[in-house]
């Protein structure tokens, strides 16, 4: 039996004033708002309370509040004789850090074969003749399949549900898994092309779960440390990607049958922790908890699924100026985040000859560090819902570290690079689950799916172009104009990230629950007619 979550306005105590017929009004209302003087007509009645809203304009606030009143409570009242309906019980399920492991399980094992080629891109270009470029977009395939299958994914999200979406991701990658098992021949560069395939679609029903995860089974003083965890699953399976394939497949080109069993070991050791995982989220990975572990999820899971349009949230959100602006600055963010980790090796070699595993263990320097700044990140939101302020200091850290990195890389110091590159991945790793969390805050109560799913597809998009850019640009120039590239777009993307106005919806929805207090307003009341609807919090953090 899951606990009761009594910190987030969990289900009232028996003999509760609301559950006599009382309505909670805000903190600080006027008490006009809440006194029984006449009105203009008994059929003015209140839109909360008989389900029909004023046919007028709203302001987009207005409309996020209406879409989350009940449409069914005058029937309610007028049936049960007044009664007025209390706050949905709340409570967490000790269920949800196994779901949480599992995800982080699979998601970690799907970074790993992203990264897997790029790291020691030098072997496999001899090991399968190909050229560099061959190599590279085995990388950027899981930015390419990312774009056009992210909107069949999330409508799947939100039609289909978390279980089903957990199986396919882990299921695909699974199967990527072993189609490259039967690639480790140097004729056959096709087939492990082909299994980088599956990997990158499997990725699509991926990356657009974390912050779904930690809404749907987190409650609200944790929730942003459960999607900063989930994003962690993803980044430590870069960083054992850039650890374990220079140390399993060693530089032996002079050797090509020890260098084509040591691609088969890694091969099918990656196959079988796939398969393992698959199994372990077909039998535990569950759909939601019994009950909703906040106040916000419990009005979203209150309305009925036929009154949900993909098509209309997808709109939504691209009429949410402040998200469009969130959406191209984290896809600057996160795509240059893409074209470091992919070019890496290239730019290393450049300046430090025969450093394959040092170039591996400068990238897991990188996200290590980034992994620290992600937890501290979430625990930081967790504690003071900060997330205007937050992610503009650490988009500004991150553009401050770029510089940093660019311009000591070539230093002839290979420790100088480990330093630089954990500053820089503390930060620029570290952003990605603000992103997340960001816009969920500012684009409830959209889906959660979809409005991850759209930063990540633009992450896909700038980290494609930005790794085909700069990838020319160390060919014809070097690393430092490559990485000077990456400067400018990074002080772009601090820009725009200074102009988004902080609207935190669903942190006002659950602390309006949690604040509001109770008058003697009874639902039945026979002189309360002034149209009005009920407003849980104007509660806002204000923009810098």
């Amino acid at each position: 039996m899951p606990r009761s979550d009594l910190e987030e306005g969990a289900a009232l105590a028996p003999g509760h004033p609301l559950a006599k017929g009382y309505l909670p009004v805000p903190r600080g209302a006027p008490d006009a708002e809440a006194s029984g003087e006449p009105q203009n007509g008994p059929k003015a009645l209140c839109p909360a309370l008989n389900g029909v809203l004023p046919q007028t304009p709203r302001a987009p606030e207005e409309e996020t509040q209406a879409r989350l009143l009940p449409t069914d409570a005058g029937a309610d009242a007028g049936t049960s004789g007044g009664e007025g309906a209390a706050p949905a019980r709340t409570a967490l399920s000790p269920r949800r850090f196994v779901v949480l492991l599992i995800f982080c399980s699979y998601s970690l094992v799907n970074a790993f074969q992203w990264i897997q080629y790029s790291i020691i891109s030098n072997v496999f270009e001899g090991f399968y003749a190909v050229s560099l470029l061959h190599i590279d977009w085995l990388s950027m395939v899981y930015m390419l399949a990312y774009v056009p299958l992210i909107f069949p994914a999330t409508w799947l999200l939100d039609t289909r549900g978390l279980r089903l979406t957990g199986l396919l991701g882990s299921g695909l990658n699974c199967l990527g898994a072993w189609v490259k098992c039967g690639s480790v021949q140097r004729h056959l560069f096709w087939v492990t092309m082909l299994g980088q395939c599956l990997c990158s679609v499997a990725q699509v029903f991926i990356l657009g779960l974390p912050s779904r995860i930690a809404s749907v089974w987190f409650g609200p003083k944790e929730v942003s440390t459960a999607c900063a965890t989930a994003v962690l699953g993803n980044q430590l399976g870069t960083a054992v990607g850039f650890l374990l394939p220079p140390v399993l497949v060693p530089n032996t080109q002079n050797n090509s049958d020890l260098l084509a069993d040591n691609i088969s070991t890694m091969f099918y050791g990656t196959s079988g922790v796939s398969t393992l995982l698959f199994i372990l989220t077909a039998i535990a990975f569950k759909e939601k908890p019994p009950y909703p572990p906040s106040q916000a999820q419990a009005a979203l899971q209150n309305n009925p699924p036929e009154e949900y349009s993909y098509k209309k949230s997808i709109g939504n959100l691209f009429k949410n100026i402040p998200f469009v602006l969130l959406l191209i600055s984290y896809g600057i963010m996160t795509g240059a985040f893409y074209s470091v980790s992919t070019l890496l090796n290239q730019m290393i070699l450049t300046y430090y000859k025969d450093q394959e595993v040092n170039a591996g263990r400068i990238g897991l320097t990188l996200v290590v560090a980034g992994m620290l700044g992600s937890i501290l990140c979430g625990l930081w939101l967790d504690y003071t819902k900060t997330y205007k302020q937050t992610t503009l200091i650490v988009y500004i850290l991150s553009f401050i570290g770029m510089i940093i990195f660019t311009f000591t890389l070539d230093v002839g110091y290979i420790i100088i690079v480990f330093i630089t590159g954990g500053i820089l991945g503390f930060f620029m790793t570290g952003y990605l689950p603000l992103g997340f969390e960001f816009a969920v805050e500012i684009t409830y109560p959209e889906s959660e799916g979809t409005s991850s799913g759209l930063l990540n597809a633009a992450a896909q998009v700038f980290g494609i172009l930005f790794t085909l850019v700069q990838g020319k640009l160390i060919t014809d120039y070097g690393p430092r104009v490559g990485n000077i590239f990456l400067c400018f777009w990074m002080f772009v993307g601090t820009i725009l990230t200074a102009l988004i106005k902080s609207d935190l919806r669903r942190h006002n929805i659950n602390i309006g629950i949690a604040n509001a207090e109770v008058k003697a307003v009874p639902v039945d009341s026979p002189v309360d007619h002034k149209p009005k609807v009920l407003t849980l919090s104007d509660q806002s953090e204000s923009s810098i």
